[in-house]
């Protein structure tokens, strides 16, 4: 079914940058956060599950040589990719405030 939704062209802006960082289409991102919103989408039950299924996996090993990761090397990778988000989403909030002040004065 077709929903038609109407926005502010700097909201739309913001979608538009926030699908991209994730590599999904604006469509998909717009449904995921309704599945959210009406409590159908747990991304962190999801992540978590997600973890826990390959935390012993290995490419080109068998299962029986596996050998499990350091927490803290797996912690460490984790905080750099958070950060790393964080400091893009920083910057895409900072640039829409940015317009949205250039906005208002003109």
């Amino acid at each position: 079914m077709a929903v038609s939704v109407r926005m502010d062209p700097l909201m739309e802006k913001e979608l538009e940058q926030a699908a991209k960082r994730r590599g999904i289409t604006k469509s998909q991102f717009i449904i995921e956060a309704v599945e959210r919103a009406l409590g159908r989408n747990h991304p962190g039950e999801l992540y978590l599950k997600v973890m826990q299924e390959m935390a012993d996996y290995r490419v080109g090993q068998p299962a029986d040589t596996v050998v499990p990761r350091e927490p803290n090397v797996q912690k460490a990778a984790l905080r750099e990719k958070l950060r790393a988000k964080h400091d893009q989403e920083s910057a895409d909030y900072a640039q829409t405030l940015a317009l949205r002040q250039t906005g208002s004065a003109v």
